[in-house]
């Protein structure tokens, strides 16, 4: 027994930002002729293939089968080159930030701000009070 796909959740959900709800003829023909203006036609010459396009578009069928691209269209050993152009070289290891010692870098700077505060308060309190002496 075949299970038929649930495409309910394929194809475009908004347009313009707005809900799209489900695909009618008259948003197919509004779409296919923006296709037709974009490409250089007055939306009253819509073409067969405008149609089809605009249709694939709002009903997510553009993205279900895709164009293979040239690459995907070459065998396995065409895709490489048997001997490597270049050997490379290798890249410098850079350790990844430890969030552990970044927190306690952030506590040991906040006492030695809070040490040096103290330490100026103290010397302008001996200051003033040298002065009143």
């Amino acid at each position: 027994m075949l299970m038929r796909e649930n495409r309910n959740d394929e194809g475009r959900f908004t347009q313009h930002a707005h809900g799209l709800g489900t695909v009618t003829e008259e948003m197919v023909r509004k779409r296919a002729a923006e296709l037709a203006l974009i490409n250089g036609r007055p939306p009253g010459q819509v073409l067969d293939s405008d149609l089809r396009e605009a249709r694939r578009e709002l009903t997510g069928a553009e993205r279900l089968v895709p164009e293979p691209t040239p690459a995907e269209e070459l065998t396995e050993d065409q895709r490489w080159e048997p001997v490597p152009e270049s050997s490379g070289q290798e890249a410098p290891t850079v350790p990844a930030p430890d969030e552990q010692t970044f927190a306690e870098k952030l506590v040991e700077e906040g006492v030695e701000d809070a040490e040096q505060d103290t330490m100026v308060q103290g010397t302008k309190k001996s200051q003033h009070r040298d002065r009143r002496s």
